[in-house]
C-alpha cells in the first residue's frame, strides 16, 4: 500500500536547529510563528478565525530512520517509540496544539510554537476541548518525568 501526503503550508519559528527547541508546546509558552498556507487552499480557512487553539499534524522533515527503542528527551532509560514522542518514527509525523493569534488571508499568526522553522504543514484541524480533552488515568513512564516538558530542550539524539 502506497501512502502519499502533500504539504498544505509551511511553518515559520524562530528556530533553525533542532537543538536547544522546547520539545512541547507547554515549553514553548509565548513563542510566536507563523504559517504560510499555500495559495490552494487559502480557502479551506474560511472560518477558522473563531478558533482560540489549532492542531498542526506536520513532518518531521529533518530527520532520517527511526529506533523502536529510544531514549526520550524527558528521561536516561530506553522505551518503546510508541510509547514517547521522539521524531524519528516510521511515519515521522508530529502533532502540536498553538494558539491561533490571527489569519492575514494565506498567513496564519501562532503561538506556543515547538516547531522547527520550514516544517512541511500536513493538515490543520480545530481545537475543541469537549472533543480533545480527556483526562488521563495514567501517563506510563512519564508520571515520574512529566514536569519536565516545561523546560527540556532538544539536542541531537534524533537527528
Amino acid at each position: 500500500m502506497m501512502i502519499e501526503y502533500s504539504p498544505i503550508g509551511v511553518i515559520r519559528s524562530p528556530f533553525r536547529t533542532i537543538e536547544g527547541m522546547p520539545i512541547q508546546p507547554a515549553g514553548a509558552s509565548g513563542v510566536q510563528g507563523t504559517i504560510e498556507v499555500f495559495p490552494e487552499f487559502e480557502q479551506g480557512l474560511k472560518d477558522l478565525d473563531g478558533f482560540s487553539h489549532i492542531i498542526l499534524l506536520y513532518h518531521f522533515h529533518r530527520v532520517e530512520g527511526y529506533s523502536l527503542l529510544v531514549t526520550p528527551f524527558m528521561d536516561t532509560i530506553q522505551h518503546g517509540l510508541f510509547s514517547t514522542r521522539a521524531p524519528k518514527r516510521p511515519n515521522p509525523i508530529g502533532i502540536s496544539v498553538v494558539r491561533l493569534i490571527r489569519i492575514r488571508g494565506m498567513t496564519m499568526d501562532i503561538e506556543n510554537v515547538d516547531i522547527l522553522d520550514g516544517t512541511p504543514l500536513l493538515d490543520i484541524k480545530p481545537y475543541v476541548p469537549q472533543f480533545d480533552n480527556h483526562p488521563a488515568d495514567s501517563i506510563g513512564w512519564l508520571e515520574h518525568a512529566n514536569e519536565k516538558a516545561k523546560s527540556a530542550k532538544a539536542d541531537g539524539r534524533f537527528r
